[in-house]
């Protein structure tokens, strides 16, 4: 059986929960979904310029884990980005 999730402390809720290209309809898009942690991982690491360490303490999160979900959401940011997918932010 497979480890519980640690609670994670989110402290932003994004004011959109959809991006994507411009002129394509929705329905036509795939779409890649970023969970509410890995939004919170990216604007800790990219947008506040914060340390991993420190952002992971803010988070309530090993460093380890941090990076994992640092990772994670670059990865799928990157692919959105490239193939042309609408970024679905899953809001808790």
């Amino acid at each position: 059986m497979a480890r519980p999730v640690c609670p994670r402390k989110i402290s932003h809720s994004p004011p959109a929960t959809y991006f994507k290209p411009a002129g394509i309809p929705l329905r036509d898009l795939g779409e890649i979904s970023l969970a509410a942690d890995e939004l919170e991982a990216l604007r800790l690491a990219d947008c506040e310029g914060l340390y991993h360490t420190e952002a992971a303490k803010r988070m309530g999160i090993s460093r380890q884990t941090f990076d994992r979900i640092l990772r994670r959401a670059r990865v799928k940011t990157a692919r959105a980005l490239v193939r042309g997918c609408a970024l679905r932010i899953l809001v808790p």
